[in-house]
């Protein structure tokens, strides 16, 4: 099995009380989410790409880098959103643009293109009616093609991105996270890289989840799995990780105490896994 870049720790930290200056690693700093001044900031731009899974242009983000250079070559993070969000969701409430703009000033991070999608691939794609239903539930399933074929191939002509599959990550929260732990674990020949923020009951059970094994042993640099403990769809990432711990399949596992289903929560693990990816 290839080295893993990242060394891969199972932590039980469902800690109520941790001891003052224990819980560095679990809980951000004051402000990592906030805008700094002096700091040099990213860009985030709309686009528009084909779709041929959908038959439509669709509408997505993307993140570049402070001191962007068209000329260099980049990773990319695809960042997936909730069942009740879309493209924006995450730079409207979650501000990775901000996070990540504090991590470069730090020197704590890797310089990264971040793409922001809409995981609901279906021709009205808007968080509108009945976003519960069979359709639109159906269409973040469907995502995994619009992903795969349309998105990606987009991002890797449009920009210059680093090639392999060392150099693509998937990352999301809730919904998102299962799709993140579907696709990512569902195809390693693509992704070496999965974060999974309280992924939603979409996850996949079993061998279902788990389909290439081995290559997933051989790709996989790092799986982040983790949830807060007052959430309560926790059983869904208790149940991934005792099965990822059967199966063999290294994995960073965080508990987080007193934490629920929200942008508290998914800024947080953001701003733990921004650290960790590509390096």
């Amino acid at each position: 099995m290839k080295a893993l870049k990242i060394t891969a720790i199972l932590l039980s930290l469902a800690i109520s009380n941790l001891p003052s200056g224990q819980s560095d690693h679990l809980i951000a700093p004051e402000g990592f989410d906030r805008p700094v001044s002096g700091n040099p900031q990213g860009e985030v731009k709309e686009f528009m790409y084909p779709s041929q899974t959908v038959g439509v242009d669709r509408k997505a983000n993307i993140y570049l880098p402070p001191n962007y250079n068209p000329n260099q070559a980049y990773p990319v993070l695809y960042l997936l959103h909730g069942i009740g969000g879309d493209e924006r969701e995450w730079l409207d409430q979650g501000t990775p643009h901000v996070i990540m703009d504090n991590l470069y000033a730090s020197n704590k991070a890797k310089p990264m293109i971040i793409v922001l999608p809409n995981g609901r691939a279906m021709k009205n794609d808007r968080a509108e009616g009945d976003i519960f239903g069979a359709e639109p539930v159906k269409a973040f399933t469907t995502f995994e093609d619009d992903l795969l074929k349309d998105l990606i191939p987009f991002i890797e002509k449009n920009y210059k991105v680093k090639p392999g599959v060392e150099n693509r990550a998937v990352a999301g929260l809730s919904m998102g996270g299962g799709q993140s732990m579907n696709f990512g674990l569902g195809n390693p020949e693509h992704f070496a890289w999965i974060g999974a923020f309280s992924p939603a009951p979409n996850t996949k059970k079993g061998d279902a989840l788990l389909s290439k094994p081995d290559v997933t042993k051989s790709n996989l640099k790092l799986l982040f799995l983790s949830c807060g403990d007052k959430d309560n769809l926790i059983n869904v990432t208790t149940g991934a990780h005792e099965f990822l711990t059967e199966k063999g399949i290294p994995h960073s596992y965080r508990i987080l105490p007193n934490h629920y289903h929200d942008f508290k929560y998914w800024k947080n693990e953001l701003y733990f896994f921004a650290q960790l990816v590509f390096k």
